[in-house]
């Protein structure tokens, strides 16, 4: 089976995730510069076999748009455009970045590697993943 990628998109940092080959389990991948995604992408998915890209979309609490969201719908577009014969799919992203912190926690990192930032966004575009591959076994 093909992996399927999760990303949390951010003007400045982009953390990505990927499943297993069976896309049982999502795992942080890389933090890298914004501008730097789609040439990342594009070699990735030269090498790996890539089913489906799920992006993570910033919402407030009641639902609405942040500042944020038509940055995100901009990368989704250009996603599309580069990689036509790949579907992809937005997850809602509330909370993410809060799990985030709560799993490195649990999973006994130290504070230092907890405040960098870069961790957090690939920590956070796996729950990103997770959450979309629970929400297709339903």
């Amino acid at each position: 089976m093909a992996r399927i990628l999760g990303i949390d998109y951010g003007n400045k940092r982009v953390g990505l995730a990927a499943t297993d080959a069976l896309q049982i389990i999502a795992s942080p991948l890389e933090t890298i510069h914004a501008k730097d995604v789609l040439a990342y992408l594009k070699a990735y998915t030269q090498r790996e076999s890539v089913e489906a890209i799920v992006v993570g979309m910033p919402r407030r609490l009641t639902g609405e748009a942040t500042d944020a969201t038509p940055h995100v719908i901009g990368f989704v577009r250009k996603l599309q455009k580069e990689f036509p014969g790949i579907p992809v799919h937005t997850v809602d992203e509330r909370f993410t970045s809060n799990m985030a912190q709560k799993a490195m926690l649990a999973g006994g990192l130290k504070k230092k590697d907890r405040q960098d930032k870069g961790t957090v966004d690939r920590v956070s575009a796996a729950i990103i993943l997770q959450s979309y591959l629970e929400s297709r076994a339903i």
